[in-house]
């Protein structure tokens, strides 16, 4: 029995979950085809599904119907919830478009063609409610011929003849009357015809010949060779994440290992109900316990890497948080969302204590909100949302980054191409072998695609664009994984800022109905948001066609009702990401500095004299250790080829400066005197110290905190206070209080040494990266901890972090040296008890 996977996708109001629904009762899966107004749908059981009418999450549902072992994704079709829809894309072998015959063909219909297109998905189309239409079937077949494809053709008597016109081969098959089911099918998978049938799915009218079609005209893709799958979605169930992948190939069997995470159980889904099973065969599509941690998109065995995400939410809101609640967690809790739906993008900036979320519409809020209080048990609000802007470049640039503080190092170029607009970020490795090792080269793979790299005209992300790795360069002894991190992060924004960046802004697609009478003053408007339109007339009434930018027209309906009386008729749909017209205004407005973002530094750290020092982007070609691999090109310039005797030259000269006249030697012999050499400032030194994680990881404090935890900090403050005499350098040791309530804080001096107790919610982390910020202008800032996320954001601020093992040594270290060395410089103030007397015996 063949195994074919297809999802139902449409216009919000189509029909589509009612058809799930009758495809189901055909199928034998229910007994009753339940209704959306009467909220007793199979598919929509979550509550928010019931209480709004629409579908809001994706659900698959296995079943057998004749020759056919069928999975259908049940996905949403409301705007707000697009990209939940897209990311089922990734695993269809077919799809089945709903077209509502009383509604026709709708903006986010062609959304959806053009996602099929682009992810090259064979397609059948139901158009659905034809009882409550006037239109006649050749209408509708020749409306969806115009708006969508001229090869979309009824399923009827006439069929196989619009078939033989794809090519010559079925011509001749059509003319011989041989062509078979198998013809049909091959057509339909390499996307030349598309079928279309008609019905309706509340009357279950043409629903069961709809289902012997898909049973008839698909078929089972091949499976790959070797254990392969893709992960499109995961979900929250009893308070563990389940994670549902396709199997494309092999067999998938519990306790296998994906990656580096283990199978726990395999479920088949059916609706809210399951079946556990112990093998998950090519076709399958398989909820997984014990991969929560590989992200949604990952793949594995020869499956192909998932194409980038078209749809992207252009909104951006601030969350706000209720005041009786323990923040901290809070956000952690929110930022977990994320695994379910990476389109929700939530931004955190530490700094300013803000918290933001990318959504596509008001209805995806507003479920966002009912999940955290259904989830977590506090009720969130938002400000009042502004444009989400992107950023790309013109000119083509190789960025470099270099990243060398002390006992660390990594250097990486990246060059980077403006791509045409909509085509997202592109990726690709050039690098040589014999320049840097291929374990190394893939590490900057990674790193090139697993952020939101930053721009540097607003701090928006950056997007159509190619980045290429070109070159890099590792230390034998010195590299960690991390350096080349930095060193990634750090040539994509050095790259930016030496090119010519462009910002870019969410545009509409358009449609205005008005009269005439009114006309003038919707152009008059249109013009004022730098919009791009056609004018047609039609009787006494105005057709508006084109695009403008999101900011202008989101709000603008009301104003429309109030031009048109309620008369005019406005449909929109997000086209796209275009160039912003006054894009110096909207920099000026948001004020974003790139050189002041330490998340996101500019410029690179070298190394010298044993120290880490910062070098601005507009330096570091003076400091880079790998020369350009893209060179601009120059101008050619043409010369001719003349030949000039030395006397012919020395008669221009002559006629053209006067007689030569021969220097004085002591003119020939005037030095020149060098340029000095401009002397750089070494900072001076400062230690921040995790107490707490230096106690605890340090196995003598460890011991004693056990018994006395009081002594422990005592005696690491003895050792610190011995170490900073030997170094002379500021040291700041941070102990966490933020669980002791009302309390302030606390700095105060211990000998030579400055200790702080932080106040009231606010860890040691949160306090030492605060501080960094602060000191990293005047001083060399190094964080003793071995707490790896704390160590990543110091590296950012332009600090080096010293782990608690490596600081533990180098303590040992300077004070058994400090000690030799006191030792041997004095060597004769030792005395002993009656040694004169021994001398006189002597």
């Amino acid at each position: 029995m063949k195994k074919v996977t297809f999802a139902i996708l449409a216009h919000v109001d189509a029909g589509k979950t009612t058809l799930s629904e009758a495809m189901l009762y055909h199928a034998g899966v229910i007994k009753k085809i339940g209704r959306v107004d009467k909220a007793d749908s199979f598919l929509d059981y979550d509550q928010q599904e019931r209480k709004r009418g629409i579908t809001i999450f994706s659900k698959e549902i296995s079943f057998s119907y004749q020759n056919s072992q069928m999975t259908f994704l049940d996905t949403p079709g409301h705007n707000d919830f697009s990209c939940e829809m897209e990311r089922t894309l990734q695993v269809l072998d077919y799809a089945v478009l709903v077209i509502s015959a009383k509604d026709g063909i709708q903006g986010h219909t062609k959304t959806i063609w053009k996602l099929l297109q682009t992810y090259q998905i064979p397609t059948f189309i139901f158009v659905n409610k034809m009882d409550c239409t006037y239109s006649t079937k050749e209408q509708l077949i020749q409306d969806i011929q115009n708006e969508l494809n001229e090869n979309c053709f009824l399923l009827d008597d006439h069929f196989l003849e619009n078939v033989s016109l794809v090519n010559d081969e079925l011509l001749e098959k059509y003319l011989e009357r041989t062509i078979t089911k198998k013809d049909i099918q091959e057509v339909i998978a390499t996307r030349k015809i598309y079928p279309v049938c008609l019905g309706s799915a509340l009357k279950d009218e043409g629903i069961e010949d709809f289902m012997n079609v898909l049973d008839q005209y698909t078929y089972q893709k091949e499976p790959l060779d070797i254990l392969s799958g893709i992960i499109f979605k995961k979900s929250f169930h009893k308070q563990k994440y389940l994670t549902h992948l396709k199997v494309t190939g092999g067999t998938l069997h519990t306790k296998d290992l994906i990656g580096d995470c283990k199978v726990d159980e395999l479920r088949i889904y059916t609706g809210q109900g399951y079946q556990s099973v112990q093998v998950a065969y090519p076709g399958d599509i398989v909820a997984c316990q014990g991969l929560e941690n590989l992200p949604i998109g990952y793949t594995f065995g020869h499956q192909n890497q998932r194409q980038q995400t078209i749809l992207k939410p252009f909104m951006s809101y601030q969350i706000q948080l209720p005041d009786n609640i323990e923040k901290s967690k809070a956000i952690q809790q929110i930022l977990s969302i994320n695994k379910e739906d990476p389109s929700l993008q939530f931004e955190y900036n530490q700094q300013l204590e803000i918290l933001s979320v990318k959504i596509m519409g008001e209805i995806q809020l507003d479920t966002l909100q009912n999940l955290i209080l259904e989830r977590y048990g506090f009720l969130i609000s938002y400000d009042e949302g502004r444009i989400s802007y992107l950023e790309t470049i013109s000119q083509k640039v190789e960025g470099v980054g270099h990243f060398e503080p002390l006992r660390h190092y990594a250097e990486v170029h990246v060059l980077l191409e403006p791509l045409e607009r909509g085509s997202g970020l592109v990726f690709e490795n050039n690098c040589q072998r014999n320049t840097l090792p291929i374990n190394f080269q893939n590490l900057v793979m990674t790193h090139l695609q697993e952020i939101q790299h930053r721009g540097v005209l607003t701090g928006s992300p950056i997007t159509d664009m190619k980045l290429t790795l070109v070159t890099g360069k590792a230390h034998l002894k010195h590299t960690e994984g991390g350096d080349f991190r930095e060193a990634t992060y750090r040539a994509i924004r050095q790259g930016l800022k030496r090119t010519k960046s462009v910002l870019i802004e969410p545009y509409y697609q358009f449609e205005m109905i008005v009269d005439t009478d009114v006309s003038s003053k919707v152009i008059y408007d249109l013009d004022t948001f730098h919009g791009d339109y056609q004018i047609s007339y039609e009787n006494t009434l105005t057709i508006i066609k084109g695009k403008a930018p999101v900011r202008y027209l989101m709000n603008y309906q009301k104003d429309f009702l109030s031009i048109t009386k309620g008369n005019g008729k406005f449909f929109y749909q997000l086209d796209g990401y275009y160039e912003c017209l006054d894009q110096e205004q909207i920099v000026q407005e948001i004020n974003y500095n790139s050189e002041d973002d330490l998340l996101f530094p500019t410029g690179s750290i070298f190394c010298k004299h044993g120290a880490g020092f910062f070098v601005t982007y507009d330096e570091v070609e003076d400091y880079m250790h790998l020369p350009y691999v893209y060179q601009k090109s120059k101008p050619k310039v043409t010369r001719n080829n003349y030949k000039v005797d030395d006397k012919e030259l020395e008669e221009i000269f002559i006629r053209t400066y006067g007689p030569i006249k021969r220097r004085l030697s002591k003119e020939m012999n005037r030095k020149i005197e060098q340029q000095k050499e401009e002397k750089r400032t070494i900072l001076p030194e400062c230690l921040l110290v995790d107490g707490y994680n230096i106690i605890f990881s340090w196995d003598e404090l460890n011991e004693l905190s056990k018994t006395n935890l009081d002594h422990a900090r005592t005696r690491l403050m003895e050792m610190l206070n011995n170490y900073q005499g030997y170094r002379k350098c500021l040291l700041i040791v941070v102990f966490d209080a933020y669980k002791i309530k009302k309390n302030v804080g606390s700095f105060e001096k211990n000998d030579n040494i400055y200790v702080v107790y932080t106040k009231e919610a606010q860890t040691a982390d949160n306090y030492i990266e605060k501080v960094t910020h602060d000191l990293a202008e005047n001083y060399r800032v190094y964080v003793a901890t071995s707490d790896a996320l704390e160590q990543t954001i110091v590296f950012s601020r332009g600090a080096m972090r010293i782990s608690a093992r490596e600081f533990e040594l180098l303590v040992k270290e300077t004070h058994e040296n400090e000690l030799k060395e006191f030792n041997r410089k004095n060597k004769q103030m030792k005395n002993y008890l009656l040694e004169d007397l021994q001398k006189y015996k002597d």
